[in-house]
């Protein structure tokens, strides 16, 4: 990694795209500790220490949502406007022809996602200016103060689409993860000094903890990277073809078909689905009654887990459908005179692609979940404790990594740099 971007930065085209995301990210950055008014931040961390749950919102936004600043709601609003978009596209016929006009339609999808997000923006800000209220972490309570904080967290919401939108266009790697993966970074001195060293604790067991956390993380990381980087070749041959005097084609190749072709996203849509259930019961604090019911059945750890579980693998298939499709890829093979080796050219090529896909995504799908719920796991051992989504984080962490430096390569190689290729 550190030879990819020592390469990309001898490239001067390359080398203004991370500096134009580098800026993007202090921006950010800057944002996540400007105060918002009327806010009362003592109070406010009282409150969080007694919200397990936030502190998940609060890793994704770098420790912005406990400080109540500008960039408290994040990339949240953004996450799950597209999520809903995307859902639509796919339910709505309409939506699904407009989808693939082009980049006409392409643009229309995302102007609703823009106003999308704004909505869910306010919605957010109005429920975490009631649940702030609701603790007294507010200097004032009036009118006027609740529209500034609403205002506010919907200005912020909508600045970080912004800046996510920015990177695409001019920058390196995917603007949503980009800015998780600077969030999360941030987060991460925080996080392991709660594992680490809780409040009460010797310091020969906080000596231990500390190795036995780095021994962890260093296992993790290494499992991570190896899925990630795991994939099934399947064979392609394609037919000799004569021009003139010359022959071309005759020659074997491989379809490569990773183990995680979906990346971090599903792990980020399901944390976004799972997540709306605990928000709405700390937020509204409804009493007894059978909507209280419903909520504490969906915040109960085993099925929170459980449905964590499920989503992950359902958005892994999800992601892969619009992504990925076995029958463009199909024609392609067979218009560029190949075949996969024993299957005949076609339907039934595209057919056996999808078998392989989707054997190759239940994997997937499954190292996630299990990257994602293995911390919840070891959170319920005695004595140990803050690392509810520390496994979800560092996967973000690798897996953004890795895309990064993927799409760092794949530039590299597209303007045949030299020192790159040898």
């Amino acid at each position: 990694m550190l030879k990819t971007l020592k390469n990309a930065w001898k490239v001067a085209e390359l080398r203004k795209k991370l500096l134009f995301t580098a800026f993007i990210l202090i921006i950010f950055r800057l944002g996540c500790v400007i105060p918002v008014p009327y806010f009362n931040s003592l109070a406010l961390s009282e409150a969080f220490e007694g919200a397990s749950f936030f502190q998940y919102l609060n890793i994704l936004s770098g420790q912005a949502f406990s400080q109540g600043t500008v960039f408290a709601l994040s990339v949240s609003p953004y996450i799950t406007a597209q999520i809903i978009m995307q859902l639509l596209t796919i339910a709505i016929p309409a939506l699904e022809r407009i989808a693939k006009e082009g980049d006409e339609g392409r643009r229309k999808i995302e102007s609703w996602t823009r106003i999308g997000t704004v909505i869910l923006a306010v919605i957010t800000a109005y429920g975490y200016y009631v649940w702030v209220k609701s603790v007294g972490a507010l200097t004032d309570t009036g009118f006027f103060a609740g529209l500034v904080i609403v205002s506010t967290y919907t200005a912020g919401a909508a600045l970080v689409m912004w800046l996510a939108e920015k990177i695409n266009e001019h920058g390196i790697g995917n603007g949503i993860s980009m800015i998780l993966f600077a969030n999360i970074i941030a987060s991460f001195p925080v996080m392991i000094w709660g594992i680490v060293a809780p409040e009460g604790r010797s310091v020969l067991w906080i000596i231990i903890a500390a190795v036995i956390t780095a021994i962890v993380v260093v296992a993790v990381v290494g499992f991570i990277v190896f899925v990630t980087e795991s994939e099934r070749r399947i064979p392609v041959q394609y037919a000799k073809k004569v021009v003139g005097r010359k022959m071309y084609g005759g020659q074997n190749s491989s379809l490569p078909i990773k183990l995680n072709m979906s990346g971090v996203m599903p792990i980020i849509f399901a944390q976004s689905i799972v997540s709306i259930p605990s928000t709405l019961d700390l937020i509204f604090k409804p009493g007894d009654g059978i909507f209280k019911s419903i909520l504490n059945f969906f915040t109960n750890e085993i099925f929170y887990a459980i449905l964590l579980f499920i989503l992950i693998i359902a958005f892994a298939y999800f992601y892969l459908a619009i992504s990925f499709n076995p029958v463009e890829v199909a024609n392609n093979i067979k218009n560029n005179g190949g075949m996969v080796l024993g299957i005949r050219p076609g339907k039934p090529t595209a057919e056996y692609i999808s078998k392989i896909l989707s054997r190759i995504t239940l994997i997937g799908a499954i190292f996630l979940g299990l990257i994602a719920m293995l911390p919840m796991l070891l959170s319920l051992i005695p004595g140990v404790s803050g690392i509810a989504f520390g496994g979800t984080s560092i996967l973000i962490v690798v897996g953004v990594a890795l895309e990064t430096t993927r799409d760092l390569e794949s530039q590299l190689m597209m303007r045949n740099y030299s020192g790159f290729l040898n």
